[in-house]
């Protein structure tokens, strides 16, 4: 089962939550239990810091960019260092391109109901003390309770896992992938998708509708536990520790969910394979793919989830044969 606040890990949703939320870094007040876990989990982890890496083959080079997805400050200083090396790169790979964008923008108003209920609506389908205080909480967040009842529940559960300080920053596009394609497309150098642009789409939506409304029952954290967790997601990732994400994600799991520990470690693995690990898997034949094709380096930008682990890109990239150095982001 999809777990919503894990979504917004594996996404790297948060925002400029240090201007607009009040969260604080969860990390220094964890237990010294859940401290010397937290150091167990990351010494097993393979490359688990790092946001900028070289992959280099047969002569032929690929940048890797571990990206947040929405604006930042502190995001100028990455951009200004990426920038050379999107000019003269041969190619820019992002998970979702503009064109890509467009192509998902047609498909939606195609077929609402990838995003939307084709049958009966949310309060038809959960007990009524429980939709209430989900229309509650979409309505927190400048949902209307009347259009938050006809979404799909993994969606409502996305949207219920931001904090309601941070939903303004969801319609912005300063994150580092689109800044990144605005230097490319001045510099005319062309852009490629990583993947096709329903996949995500796809994955949740393949979700049985039980798991999804069970979800969004027990998903919604209380603001202060939504705010205090996306400022630590925040903060590990301009520390360059994509792989605490995971780690504080899943200990602070076991603390919001009802389910025994082992549990909910399942329920991250399970969403782990779904988002990420498939996904990893196939893009590393079209990094190489893209790679083959230019002389000029490739320059591949995703979210820093990617990067880590047995599955990650740079394991992944190390296993096909590549030499991995870590460069300055």
């Amino acid at each position: 089962m999809v777990r919503p606040f894990l979504v917004s890990l594996f996404l790297l949703l948060p925002a400029a939550l240090h201007a607009a939320c009040e969260g604080s870094d969860l990390r220094p007040a964890l237990t010294p239990a859940e401290q010397a876990e937290r150091s167990r989990m990351l010494a097993g982890i393979p490359y688990p810091e790092g946001n900028r890496w070289r992959a280099e083959k047969d002569g032929k080079v690929l940048h890797i960019v571990g990206t947040m997805h929405l604006g930042d400050a502190r995001l100028d200083g990455p951009v200004a260092r990426l920038t050379p090396l999107v000019e003269n790169a041969g190619l820019l790979l992002l998970e979702m391109t503009r064109a890509e964008e467009k192509h998902l923008q047609k498909a939606l108003a195609e077929d609402p109901t990838m995003l939307t209920l084709s049958g009966p609506t949310l309060p038809e389908l959960l007990p009524e003390a429980a939709w209430q205080a989900l229309a509650s909480a979409a309505q927190d967040r400048g949902i209307p309770a009347v259009m938050a009842a006809k979404f799909q529940p993994w969606y409502l559960s996305m949207m219920l896992a931001t904090p309601p300080c941070a939903m303004a920053q969801l319609k912005g596009k300063s994150g580092l992938d689109m800044k990144l394609q605005d230097i490319a497309d001045d510099a005319e150098v062309p852009t490629r998708a990583l993947e096709p642009f329903d996949t995500v789409f796809r994955l949740f939506n393949a979700e049985p509708i039980e798991d999804q409304l069970e979800m969004l029952r027990t998903g919604v954290l209380d603001t202060d536990t939504a705010e205090d967790q996306f400022a630590t997601l925040f903060d590990a990732y301009f520390e360059e520790a994509h792989a605490d994400t995971w780690v504080i994600s899943r200990l602070i799991a076991r603390r919001a969910l009802p389910e025994a520990p082992a549990e909910v470690d399942a329920m991250m693995e399970e969403t782990e394979a779904q988002l990420l690990t498939a996904r990893n898997k196939a893009w590393i034949p079209v990094l190489m793919q893209a790679s083959a094709e230019t002389e000029a380096p490739v320059v591949a930008a995703f979210g820093a989830a990617h990067l880590s682990g047995t599955d990650g890109i740079l394991k992944l990239l190390a296993d096909e044969g590549y030499t991995l150095t870590r460069e300055t982001f």
